[in-house]
């Protein structure tokens, strides 16, 4: 399945429609309006009330914005009336969280089908440890187009201790980026708690787009331009690109396979690496 690639997925809590009506604001590839975390358990009812009304006012007022709700995980109370009353027309996805099994998105994919989401794809959150080490058998479900890893809930999951260096994510932040090149769908990597850390958020964009993650989950307005920029091809990259594929190109019409560019050796998954790039681009 193929969708757009988000570089940023900002989201905004559910029951908080000051803070929704902003979301187009800052210009995100994507929106979420948060029926989970971000909404309070006294106030998921009014939460759902309050999604179906945004997205039917910000699709009207920003058709180019991709909007997403993400629902309550499957085993709460909360998730079949978050299908039942939370999605309306005009969703790009729906995210759902706590993903581990096949079996899960299949219950998951009944239920939107039985409350009339049939065509609605999934974005699911990869952020337990079951969820992880079997993450292969969510990604190639048919109906997932996007995954993301959580780091937060899978620390709490796994009984570790969250540091700064990201040592303890390091595996499973790879499992995620390989599950989801497997299943052929694009993996967001985790979020950066403290949005006033620009180098916190640019280390862990580079680390996540050296691994094949193609964005970053923002919690604040000020983290999308940070992702924008961040999995995005430099122009030093861009312009490498160029010369090997230019180079490639010559050296394959007169008989040759393997060239050097600046240096370095240059063969065949190096030059789908290039033009990958400026396909990115």
């Amino acid at each position: 399945m193929t969708r757009f690639p988000f570089r940023s997925i900002l989201f905004a809590p559910g029951n908080r429609v000051d803070v929704l009506a902003k979301l187009p604001r800052s210009g995100p590839d994507a929106a979420v309006i948060d029926l989970e975390d971000a909404t309070p358990a006294d106030q998921k009812a009014e939460g759902r009330a309050i999604a179906r009304q945004v997205v039917a006012d910000l699709t009207a007022s920003h058709p180019d914005l991709s909007l997403l709700v993400r629902v309550n995980a499957p085993d709460t109370g909360h998730f079949a009336d978050d299908v039942a009353d939370g999605l309306g027309p005009g969703l790009a996805g729906v995210v759902v969280p706590m993903l581990e099994s096949s079996a899960a998105i299949e219950s998951v994919a009944a239920a939107l089908d039985a409350a009339g989401h049939a065509d609605l794809p999934v974005m699911a959150g990869l952020e337990t440890v079951a969820g992880v080490v079997d993450a292969r058998t969510v990604t190639t479900h048919p109906r997932v187009a996007w995954c993301y890893f959580g780091a937060e809930d899978y620390i709490a999951d796994l009984g570790g201790v969250r540091t700064a260096s990201n040592h303890e994510v390091a595996v499973a932040r790879a499992q995620v980026a390989q599950a989801a090149r497997l299943g052929g769908i694009h993996a967001i990597d985790m979020v950066v708690a403290d949005f006033g850390d620009e180098a916190r958020f640019r280390s862990e964009s580079a680390e996540a787009r050296a691994l094949g993650f193609c964005g970053k989950l923002c919690i604040h307005p000020a983290q999308v331009a940070l992702a924008h920029d961040c999995f995005r091809p430099t122009d030093d990259e861009l312009a490498w690109a160029g010369r090997v594929v230019e180079a490639w190109e010559a050296a394959i019409a007169r008989g040759d396979a393997a060239i050097q560019v600046d240096g370095a050796m240059v063969d065949e998954p190096v030059v789908r690496r290039a033009r990958a790039l400026l396909e990115a681009d």
